[in-house]
Formats: C-alpha cells, structure tokens, sequence
C-alpha cells in the first residue's frame, strides 16, 4: 500500500510538475486530516526547501473554536512554523449558515495567501471526503461536473488537495504513530447534517461493493470526461467568442447551434469569468439565462449579465454586484489589481462615464454604456480618470487578480 507520506509527494509533485515551490500554505484547523496534513507538509519540506506557513480560520461558530485555534498554533511553533488566525467577523442570521462559512473561508484563506506570496494553500480534504461528496452529488442529480467531485488541483490554483487518494484512517494512523492527537468536530455526528448523513449511509453500502475507494475512483473518472468536455467547450469559445473591453462577446446563431453541453459549458465559463466566480452556476438557473438571453430577454446570472445585442451576447460583469473603490495597489472587486500609487481603484461608474463624455467623446462612443459603466477606473487625488482599457490617462497597468484576462485563453488552461 501507498503511505500518506509517498502519496502527499506524488500529488505535489503532479501539481507542480516536479518543480518544488518556494513557499506554501496550509490550512489548518486541528482536526485530524489537517493536522496530519500539517506533519506530513513538514517532513517533505525538510526535504524539499520549500517554505511552510499555517492558517486557521475561526469562525466563531462554536465557543472551542478559538482555544483550537490556538492549539493549532502550539502545534506549528513547535515544528518552527509561522502561524496566522484568521477570523471571520461578517455574519448575519440569515440564509445558508454553513455555505456562508465555506465561502468566507475560502475568502480569507485566499487573501492570506495573496498578503504573503503563498504559491497555493493546501487543505486536507482526503479519499472518504471525496466519496461523501460524491453521494451528496449523486442525490442532487449532478451531472459529469458534479460528480468530478473535488479537484487535486494544480499549480496557479490557489487551492490544492494532495491527499485526495489517502483514506480518512490512513491519516489518524500516521499521527497515532507520531504519538499526536487531534480534535474531533462534534458537527461531523450531527445527523441533521447532509455530510454526515453521506458517512453514515457510504458506511452502509460497503456490504454491496460501494466503498469510498470505488467512489473516488467514479470521482477521477468524471474528472476526465470533463476534461474532454471542457475541451471542446474552449475550441468552440475560439471560433465564436471574443473579448471587448472586458466585455465577452459571444456569437448567438453560433452558441445556439452548438451542441447543449457544449453550449452549456460555454456560458457557464463566460459568467465565471466575467463575474469571478470559481464554481458554476446552478444548472437550471444557466440553462433558463442562455435560453432568455437566446431569446432577447437580458439575464442577469452568477455576478454577470449576458445582454443580447445585434446578434451578439455580451456578458459582463453585474454593475450591482461590483465591490466600492479601495486604494490603488489592492486587488478591486475580487477581479483586478493596478499598479501601486496614488488614488482609488474602483468601477468607472455613471458618473466617470458622464465626465468621459465630455472629455473623451470619441473613446466612449464606439462601446455601449453598460460595458464602460463597469470597467476598472483609476481616480488620482486631484479627481483625474484612468481606464487603461479605453487607453485614457497616464499609462498604469491594470491586470486581472487571477487567471488570464482573455477569456478564450483562460478557458482553455481550466
């Protein structure tokens, strides 16, 4: 059998293609996955000279979770590991308690990593996470996509899982045999929860040959097929689609006529860009967007719109969604990031467009107001107006946060 220890190399060694990375993060919050995680980053990178920093996020969920946090830190100092607390403070009582707490960690984690010039952020997802993820999938009727479950990731993606093919009891073998202990979260037993549902009944069907081991397996090969999928989504998106402004702009004879997967996938990337989204949208939610926007009808979908225009779909990302101006160095709405200086770096905005009208009438004219109302502007103290895109104002480079900025290129390294 393959140790944690060999098959934590080998994945970092997939993802980044056997060129060891100078520095990494990992996400930590002392239950026994990550804790193991942990020990096993360590040993590899004695070896590997890459460096190591360690995270936790708290979420204030549970009155422990702050003296586990700094358990975690104990933990690390003793290995000579730096250590950070990260603290989620935004909360209100409404809406999905646990997505909002995936999604703020996932957040913060991210903007960790960027403040430290982290090469990605290891999590300790394993085998039998992956087989549970699998189940839920398969009772939400997911599709290739959905049943791909989690990726292992790769370089330039800011989260990467190199223990997806260990078992759950593998890892608290390997810190059983270091003498260490871990935490154990009492919500992984709350049966009113769908995760710990999908443990129970994979627990059950062993005895019909469904095992977590065959379900991960399911789970890589899904993962192919969309590769292949994928695909052909990118080779249609080269001969019908291109970039204007930030605007994407998509043939809509072209899109329709090609196959429904296809056509799918397409759209389904094009608001993910445009909005900064890293996961698809719901599939009946996109399917009914596409055939609105098909149909003339604007839909607004995923922090994006798709707004038909003279044969075209134009999918942008949704003014009301856009985060206010922050100061020019930081990245802006998730998105973008400008050259370090003076002034704001925020959405060009109603009234920066009005003000480039009387200033700029030949540079704006040729594009429709909903796309300059979104680009990234550049406003200096004294109130001057950058937008690199329309080539206005002194020459400060604007570049997308994350990925490629063409999206026919960005499609096809996803």
């Amino acid at each position: 059998p393959v140790t944690p220890a060999a098959a934590f190399e080998a994945a970092l060694a997939r993802q980044f293609r056997g060129d060891a990375p100078a520095r990494l993060g990992l996400a930590v919050s002392g239950g026994g996955d990550s804790l193991a995680l942990m020990f096993l980053a360590f040993d590899w990178a004695r070896s590997s000279g890459a460096g190591l920093r360690v995270a936790t996020v708290d979420h204030g969920l549970r009155p422990e979770s702050a003296g586990e946090a700094r358990m975690v830190a104990r933990r690390a100092a003793a290995l000579g590991l730096s250590h950070d607390t990260l603290a989620w403070e935004k909360r209100d009582g409404g809406g999905n308690l646990p997505a909002a707490a995936r999604d703020a960690r996932r957040r913060l984690l991210s903007d960790w990593a960027e403040a430290h010039g982290l090469e990605g952020v290891l999590l300790g997802h394993q085998l039998d996470d992956q087989a549970e993820t699998v189940l839920l999938r398969l009772a939400r009727g997911s599709g290739v996509d959905g049943l791909a479950a989690m990726s292992e990731g790769r370089r330039g993606d800011t989260f990467l899982r190199p223990l997806l093919a260990v078992p759950r009891a593998d890892l608290r073998a390997e810190l059983k045999a270091r003498g260490e202990d871990w935490i154990e979260d009492p919500t992984n037993d709350d049966l009113s929860r769908d995760r710990p549902k999908a443990r129970k009944l994979l627990a059950g069907l062993e005895g019909v040959g469904v095992t977590a081991a065959r379900l991960a397996a399911t789970a890589a090969h899904m993962a192919e097929a969309r590769r292949v999928l994928s695909s052909a989504a990118a080779d249609a998106a080269g001969r019908i689609a291109s970039m204007e402004l930030c605007d994407i702009v998509i043939d809509a004879a072209g899109l329709a006529a090609l196959p429904p997967d296809t056509r799918d996938r397409l759209a389904a990337a094009a608001l993910m860009h445009a909005g900064g989204e890293s996961y698809r949208p719901r599939h009946e939610t996109l399917k009914k967007a596409v055939a609105d926007a098909l149909e003339g009808r604007r839909a607004v979908l995923h922090g994006a719109e798709i707004d038909p225009s003279r044969g075209a779909l134009r999918v942008r990302r949704e003014a009301a969604r856009q985060e206010p101006p922050v100061p020019a160095g930081e990245i802006w709405d998730g998105l973008w990031r400008c050259s370090a200086g003076e002034g704001t770096l925020g959405a060009l905005g109603e009234e920066g467009l009005r003000a480039l009208r009387r200033t700029h009438p030949d540079a704006v004219g040729r594009h429709p107001a909903r796309s300059l109302r979104v680009l990234p502007a550049i406003r200096s103290p004294d109130g001057d107006i950058g937008v690199p895109h329309l080539a206005i104002g002194p020459p400060r480079a604007i570049s997308r946060a994350a990925g490629t900025e063409d999206f026919v290129s960005w499609l096809r390294t996803c």
